[in-house]
């Protein structure tokens, strides 16, 4: 609770312009975009909740553990003896004490640096050094395990939830596998990072990259091979919005299409764009020939730690650096654009007098999709959103696609 404002987030009617129809609804408040205790209260009940990306999967091969933030709290991951991936609270169960501190390599033991209480790879307590010298009445082993977090893959992306009653990874994802079958994203590899710390709220960076009725005036060279009129609606069911821009055009720009494209791909995934904001903080661009990932870290309510990546297809074996370059440079500059739009926008926000406006239900249906998504975890509402039957038809404004997603009737 807010002492200022009193507000409750928790309940349903502080939603109440949230849950209206898209073409009756308001966005978000300035509260939910600069207010401390919104932070907090947002920490635990969407990150300690959802389902939250952790790592690439090529970076947590055999022998590494890594040290993740999740809904403010500590986890450790590594893989066992059999390869699967393993996660746990990142403390020790004698004391309390930090197991890792940052990324390293691991052998078969995760040993507490305090007093040397050994974990083997499944999290069990194998070693308590000098522990039981003297008895110690009713102790076993067998009840002082690691605490384990809920751990799972989707294609190239390792996720983990704190919460043990959320469902389970493949429900929360829908559809989305489904649609991104044919990219076999599980086979793509991770071939630069790097993080970006922006003075904006975690939302309106995920906001932004869900709309594209800015795109004309933010965007003036991604318009070129992303075109307002060749974007339409990419959403089916699970907890995500999405939106694809079809085709890709190369008329003016080919900083999008200078590597070569996946094997395999179907005509409609060959020549589009999928954008993908998966819940919460996933936002997905999918190319024919390279992926570009953005996770976002929310640190404060106005800070945001932003670490962006780019995978590339198996089939892509060797990338000239030229051709990688003008990809990796054209990514960076409209990231750039976005940078300063969702800042000013922040600044917006803390200036105090703003109330929420109206959304546009041409553009900005999937805001409205995203703040029911944030206001079902507030208030404590496990649920996936239905999405479009089909990618056939015209909606809202769009025209019909002329290379529609057909893994669906």
């Amino acid at each position: 609770m807010n002492p200022k404002t009193d507000i409750d987030w928790t309940t349903e009617t502080r939603w109440a312009a949230t849950r209206q129809a898209l073409e009756s609804a308001h966005g978000l408040p300035a509260q939910a975009y600069i207010d401390h205790d919104f932070f907090a209260i947002e920490q635990e009940q969407v990150f300690g909740t959802s389902w939250v990306p952790i790592a690439i999967a090529d970076q947590v091969p055999a022998g590494q553990l890594i040290v993740r933030t999740v809904g403010g709290q500590s986890i450790i991951v590594t893989r066992n003896s059999d390869g699967d991936l393993r996660a746990f609270r990142n403390n020790c169960r004698h004391r309390g004490t930090e197991l890792a501190a940052a990324d390293c390599a691991v052998a078969n033991t995760i040993r507490c640096p305090y007093h040397r209480w050994g974990y083997n790879l499944d999290g069990d307590l194998i070693s308590t050094p000098r522990f039981d010298e003297v008895p110690v009445v009713g102790f076993d082993r067998g009840d002082y395990g690691l605490h384990r977090v809920r751990i799972a893959q989707w294609g190239c992306l390792i996720f983990a939830c704190l919460d043990p009653t959320t469902m389970p990874l493949e429900t929360w994802l829908g559809d989305l596998p489904q649609r991104l079958a044919g990219y076999r994203l599980e086979h793509w590899r991770s071939v630069e990072s790097r993080d970006i710390e922006i003075k904006a709220n975690w939302k309106l960076i995920s906001e932004n990259f869900q709309e594209y009725y800015h795109l004309g005036w933010v965007h003036p060279e991604l318009a070129k091979v992303s075109r307002v009129e060749d974007h339409y609606r990419y959403q089916g069911p699970g907890m995500y919005c999405g939106q694809t821009t079809t085709p890709v055009s190369s008329d003016d720009r080919n900083d999008w299409t200078a590597m070569p494209a996946a094997a395999g791909l179907s005509q409609s995934d060959a020549s589009s764009g999928r954008f993908i904001a998966l819940f919460p903080n996933v936002l997905l661009s999918v190319l024919p020939n390279h992926v570009f990932l953005m996770v976002l870290q929310p640190v404060t309510p106005g800070r945001t730690i932003e670490t962006c990546t780019f995978l590339l297809p198996p089939s892509t074996a060797d990338v000239l650096e030229a051709d990688f370059a003008a990809t990796r440079s054209f990514w960076f500059d409209v990231n750039d654009e976005d940078i300063a739009i969702v800042e000013a926008g922040q600044r917006g926000m803390s200036n105090g007098g703003f109330t929420p406006g109206r959304l546009s239900p041409r553009f900005e249906e999937p805001l409205h999709r995203f703040h029911n998504m944030l206001a079902d975890r507030f208030v404590g509402r496990d649920r996936v959103l239905g999405g479009d039957e089909n990618d056939h038809d015209p909606r809202l404004g769009t025209g019909t696609n002329p290379l529609p997603w057909v893994g669906q009737g």
